[in-house]
């Protein structure tokens, strides 16, 4: 398993538009084969700026997802609301504290 992070910068008038859109297929992408866990987050100061953290149960599965017709629908219109280029990572992780 491991767990990619994406930052999305959007337009500051384009956030209500990306969360409408995002509530339509947060269960599809949830439930793609492989993913494992999906979460979205919100910086508190700059509120056009989201994370996105989800676990993958390996590498193969989420490049299967970025091939697929849901990430297909999916990241062409993303992309149209971005003020900056979106950055990613794939990390491991080392602790979990509870």
């Amino acid at each position: 398993m491991f767990i990619r992070i994406v930052k999305l910068t959007l337009l500051e008038d384009k956030v209500d538009d990306f969360l409408a859109h995002f509530d339509t297929i947060k269960d599809k992408v949830r439930h793609y084969p492989g993913c494992q866990f999906l979460e979205v987050y919100r910086d508190k100061q700059h509120t056009n700026v989201f994370f996105t953290y989800s676990y993958w149960e390996d590498e193969s599965n989420l490049e299967d997802y970025k091939k697929s017709e849901l990430f297909g629908e999916l990241w062409p219109y993303t992309k149209t609301l971005f003020k900056e280029k979106a950055e990613a990572w794939s990390v491991d992780k080392v602790v979990t504290l509870k």
